[in-house]
């Protein structure tokens, strides 16, 4: 008897399985995978523990080729664009765009220290990547170099041709004095444009931070054609970016060259200054253990000298140059409608947020992400940043 029941108790759980394995199909002869499973049995003749094993090899096998069904189609609903970005999401895309899912990592090249001649002058860069990649022009900011981008590069270099120049008069590149060489951003964006003439820079996109907006937007509009793209990282193009105190400051130094306007502007350019206001300011205590100390240490290393501070101090009275230009900027915008990326660290204090939506009004297709970041969010970001722009990069037609 216990026999029997054994039997009969291993029997329906059987069919209950291949009922529950492939959609709740009843076994009592309604149609479905369960059914299916039970006619097979029967017309090979099975009974038993036979019949049992059948049935459950019959209803496994179709709920596993169901489930390989649904799982394929999520994977390629995923790729092309992700579950709903949520709401509040302070790193969602801006109007509501599905968020795609991270790209896959890819194993970094290595990154080469190098120099070319530009106009008569030596120019650094780091570049990572093959040649015949496409290629992502990395523009720095103030007072930083290339070296801000120490981290982003191997993220982006298994990918594409990562190319990122230090500016003449920062970093590793040459530093005419400020007495032989009148510090602009339209001699800044020259010289860069030079450097991807010499390099043979046909098209790329262009990544703008800080100082890299102006110098960016002087090279995207002398050659739109070479433009494939932009990515704005907490680069301003917009008066709503700028606080009412750093408009002041600027006007301020563009007016009063004297010398004692210059020493005011000057102590921006201090070692105290560029540590604790340029880089910390914009980091709340909890989150400075991202901020590597070697950041402004190679800053200040490479403005040791007053004639390296006062070409900083020259570039700082010229800024009320980019902000008359905006207009042009925008209008360019407008009219070309590159395809942008904006990421921003939303905790800036200087180029406040406002100046990241800000380019949704000339450009309502663009990407926009606020970052839990401060104004060198690369520093405090580096992968977000990478994915983000890994998925917007291979989104951009040739």
């Amino acid at each position: 008897m216990r026999r029997e029941m054994e039997r009969g108790e291993g029997k329906g759980a059987t069919l209950a399985l291949g009922a529950r394995a492939t959609g709740g199909a009843s076994a009592r002869g309604r149609s479905g995978a369960g059914g299916d499973a039970r006619s097979e049995v029967e017309s090979a003749g099975l009974t038993g523990a036979a019949a049992g094993r059948r049935a459950r090899r019959a209803g496994l096998g179709r709920a596993l080729r169901r489930f390989a069904s649904v799982a394929l189609v999520t994977a390629l609903a995923g790729c092309a664009g992700g579950p709903p970005a949520r709401r509040g999401d302070p790193d969602a895309p801006a109007g509501g765009r599905a968020a795609a899912a991270a790209p896959d990592a890819v194993w970094p090249e290595k990154t080469y220290y190098r120099t070319v001649e530009v106009r008569g002058r030596r120019i650094f860069y780091r570049e990572a990547g093959r040649a015949d990649r496409p290629v992502l022009l990395l523009l720095h900011g103030f007072p930083s170099s290339s070296h801000g981008y120490r981290e982003l590069i191997p993220l982006l270099s298994g990918r594409y041709r990562v190319v990122a120049p230090d500016y003449l008069g920062s970093g590793f590149s040459e530093h005419p004095g400020p007495d032989e060489v009148t510090y602009t951003f339209d001699l800044l964006a020259d010289h860069v444009t030079g450097f991807t003439e010499a390099l043979g820079l046909a098209r790329y996109v262009l990544y703008m931070q800080d100082f890299g907006a102006p110098v960016g937007f002087r090279v995207a509009m002398a050659h739109p054609e070479r433009l494939r793209g932009l990515v704005v990282q907490n680069g301003n193009a917009y008066l709503d970016g700028l606080p009412e105190a750093l408009r002041a400051f600027i006007r301020r130094a563009h007016d009063d060259r004297s010398q004692a306007g210059a020493a005011a502007v000057a102590e921006v350019v201090s070692g105290a200054a560029i540590r604790d206001q340029q880089y910390l300011r914009h980091v709340p205590g909890e989150r400075r253990e991202r901020m590597s100390p070697d950041s402004w240490t190679h800053d200040l290393a490479l403005l040791a000298t007053p004639e390296d501070r006062a070409i900083q101090v020259q570039l700082l009275q010229d800024y009320q140059t980019n902000i008359d230009a905006y207009p042009a900027w925008q209008a360019f915008l407008r009219a070309r409608k590159p395809p942008t990326l904006v990421v921003w660290g939303r905790s800036d204090a200087d180029f406040i947020s406002a100046g990241a939506s800000a380019y949704l009004r000339d450009l309502p297709g663009a990407e926009l992400h606020l970052l839990d970041a401060g104004h060198f969010a690369v520093e405090e970001q580096a992968v977000a940043i990478a994915q983000h722009v890994t998925r917007f990069l291979e989104r951009l037609p040739p």
